[in-house]
Parts: structure tokens; C-alpha cells; sequence
């Protein structure tokens, strides 16, 4: 170590050792004074921007009252008996029957047992002057003239006129006066408006027809299938045979006959040839055909199920293909329910006079149409009001 180096160190030293030395320093100048900026004045908030809403729609008027469909039927026998089956399967209201030649008990027998169609699958009873079908209560009354029945007591039904006695407008309308609102007669009228569901049934006018007629049973099944020819292929003339089952106006054994002799045949044992409305009615139905049909029939001894046999000769030459073509449309479309059509090997047969003349038939039940026909136009045509609430299968089977 140098001598130089120990003197630096001992004045280090010696340095480190003295006591420091007082400095008198200047205080620091005071902070310049910030003076605080006043607050603003709070600014009003904006308001908010209110938009616009558009008054809530007035309450929708209160939907009319509908009213139910209820039912009157004048006459039970073979026709009136099978509208209230037809009504409870298809679940229409029956509030009252007129018979003066049935009594209550004899309702509930003549109901519940039928030959044809078999017996009533629901309950069937007499309770306190009533008769009840399936828990649904129904009056009963046995007035001899339609004036007299209390349909009012029963609140308005409309009427299945079926006794097949009251036909015209004159004779049916004491119905209306009795209280009730529409008045259905089961057979062809003379003046009535007449009605083919699947046919005219949107010409109806609710407003001035109280009174229709639902034509026959040969015209329901007639009436659809020459529309669907007509209306495709222009029927220039026709004639219709329909093979009928036997009816109640006609003789079980040989009898005396008014009317016509042959009516007095036994219906079981023979063919009897007896004429036939049905083309004259399809003519009211079917304006354009008025003139253009004929036809007769043929009652022979079955109970159920009948033909009509229409041969016609048309606007223009047609394959027999395009006819059956056009039923099955009809079928399957616009008269659904109406029209049926088939193929099956035990209705094939095949018939043809020219190019131009075809020959179609259609099978119909006998009784069974007329029923389904007023619950099926009653709710359909028969509609006074706003909010007031089956027809037959026909089955057309070819023949060429």
C-alpha cells in the first residue's frame, strides 16, 4: 500500500469522524394556491324520447251465440226410425217424435229391433213419458196433424217430416206455425224446393226456403252421377232403370191393389214393373237435364240395396276409360261421401251401343239413404241464422 493511499484513508476517515456542519436553507416557496373551479350548473337531463304507440285495437264484437242443433221428427216408421239413428251416430240432438199410431212402449220395441239393419247397438228405454236412447231424452207426442204438434214446448227444432203423407208446401207449412224453424220432407214435392247433397245444395237460400224437400232415394243416387257425366261429357238423353227393393206399400201376399194390379203382387215372389219419379226430379235439380231423362223401375223381393242402371248417349265420342276416369275423380274429390266407385270382379260387366252411348250403375241402400240425408243437409242448408250449426255412399260400378 502506497503512503499515499493511508493518507486519502485517514482524511476519509477523519472526514466521516467531524460532526456535520449546520446549512441554513431557504424554506421551499409556498405551493401557488389552485383556486377550485366552481361546478357547473347541473344540466337538466334530456327527457326521454317517447315513442309513439299506437292505440290497442278495439275488442273484437262478441261472437254470436251458436245455437244448437236440435231436431223434431214427424212420422216413425221405416224412415223416421232410421233418422234417429243416423242422429245419434252422428251426434245431432233429437228433442221430440210425433206418431199418433205408435204408443211410447211400442216406440222403445220398433227402435231397438230392426230386421234390416240390425239391432240398435245403444240403450233404449221409456222414462217418464219420454223415450231415451242412449241417456239422451227425447219427447214423444201423438198429434194427428202437424198444427198440433207443440214443437215450441221443445224449442224450435227443425222438423224430418217422414210420415210421407205431408208432401206440398200447403200441407207442411203448420209446421212453422206450430214453432217450428225449418221443415225437411223426406220424398219428392210437388212444389217444395228440392235439394241433392253433392248436387244443388249451395243454391239453397236460407232466407225465403223454410221448407225443402231432400227428393228420393233413386234421386240421390241418380242425380250425383249424371252430374259428374253431364258436366264432363254433356248428356244429350238417357234413360235410368232402377232395380228397386220392395217397400212397405207393397203387398206381402197377393192383394187388392188401387192404384195399379200388378202393385197387389206379392212383393216376395215376383219382378214387378212400376214407374219412377226419379228422372223427372233430377230435372229439378239438375236444370239442364230437365226433359233430357226417363226411366221406369223394376220392385223385385230383396230388403235392402238397390241399383240404378243409367244409360245415356253423349255429347261426343268417349272412351269408356275417361268415364271411369271421371268418377273416380268426383269420388275421391268433390263428392267424397256421395260417390264411391269399385272394381271388384262381381261388378264388372261391360256394355256399349256406339261410341257416344255408355252405360254406368250405381248401387244405393234402399231406406238408409233418406236418414243420412237430413242430419247430413240439415246443419248444410238448412242454417237460418249465423252460428248455427251423411249423405248415401252410392257406389258406381262399371259397365262399358
Amino acid at each position: 500500500m502506497s503512503k499515499r493511499d493511508i493518507v486519502l484513508t485517514n482524511v476519509t476517515v477523519v472526514q466521516l469522524l467531524r460532526p456535520p456542519c449546520p446549512v441554513t436553507r431557504a424554506p421551499p416557496p409556498p405551493e401557488p394556491r389552485v383556486e377550485a373551479k366552481p361546478e357547473p350548473p347541473p344540466q337538466p337531463q334530456p327527457e326521454p324520447i317517447k315513442e309513439e304507440v299506437p292505440p290497442p285495437p278495439p275488442p273484437p264484437p262478441p261472437a254470436p251465440k251458436v245455437r244448437e242443433l236440435t231436431v223434431g221428427i214427424n212420422g216413425f216408421g221405416r224412415i223416421g226410425r232410421l233418422v234417429l239413428r243416423a242422429c245419434m251416430e252422428k251426434g245431432i240432438k233429437v228433442v221430440a217424435v210425433n206418431d199418433p199410431f205408435i204408443d211410447l212402449e211400442y216406440m222403445v220395441y220398433m227402435f231397438k229391433y230392426d230386421s234390416t239393419h240390425g239391432r240398435y247397438k245403444g240403450s233404449v228405454e221409456h222414462k217418464n213419458g219420454q223415450l231415451v236412447v242412449d241417456n239422451n231424452e227425447i219427447s214423444v207426442f201423438q198429434c194427428k196433424q202437424p198444427k198440433e204438434i207443440p214443437w215450441k214446448s221443445v224449442g224450435s227444432p227443425f222438423v224430418v217430416e217422414a210420415t210421407g203423407v205431408y208432401l206440398s208446401l200447403e200441407e207442411t207449412k203448420p209446421h212453422i206455425e206450430a214453432g217450428a224453424q225449418r221443415v225437411v220432407i223426406c220424398a219428392p214435392s210437388p212444389d217444395a224446393p228440392m235439394f241433392v247433397m253433392g248436387v244443388n245444395e249451395k243454391e239453397y237460400n236460407p232466407g225465403s226456403m223454410k221448407i225443402v224437400s231432400n227428393a228420393s232415394c233413386t234421386t240421390n243416387c241418380l242425380a250425383p252421377l249424371a252430374k259428374v257425366i253431364h258436366e264432363r261429357f254433356g248428356i244429350l238423353e238417357g234413360l235410368m232403370t232402377t232395380v228397386h227393393s220392395y217397400t212397405a206399400t207393397q203387398k206381402t201376399v197377393d192383394g187388392p191393389s188401387k192404384k195399379a194390379w200388378r202393385d197387389g203382387r206379392g212383393a216376395h215372389q215376383n219382378i214387378i214393373p212400376a214407374s219412377t219419379g226419379a228422372a223427372k226430379a233430377v230435372g229439378k235439380v239438375i236444370p239442364d237435364l230437365k226433359g233430357k231423362l226417363t226411366g221406369m223401375a223394376f220392385r223385385v223381393p230383396t230388403p235392402d240395396v238397390s241399383v240404378v242402371d243409367l244409360t245415356c248417349r253423349l255429347a261426343q265420342a268417349t272412351p269408356y276409360s275417361a268415364i271411369k276416369d271421371a268418377i273416380k275423380a268426383a269420388a275421391k274429390g268433390p263428392m267424397a261421401g256421395i260417390l264411391a266407385y269399385t272394381e271388384d270382379e262381381d261388378s264388372q260387366e261391360e256394355m256399349s251401343v256406339g261410341a257416344a252411348s255408355k252405360a254406368v250403375c250405381s248401387l244405393y241402400p234402399l231406406a238408409w239413404p233418406l236418414p243420412p240425408k237430413p242430419p247430413m243437409s240439415l246443419p248444410h242448408t238448412l242454417s237460418p241464422e249465423p252460428g248455427q250449426s251423411g249423405a248415401p255412399s252410392n257406389t258406381v260400378r262399371p259397365r262399358d
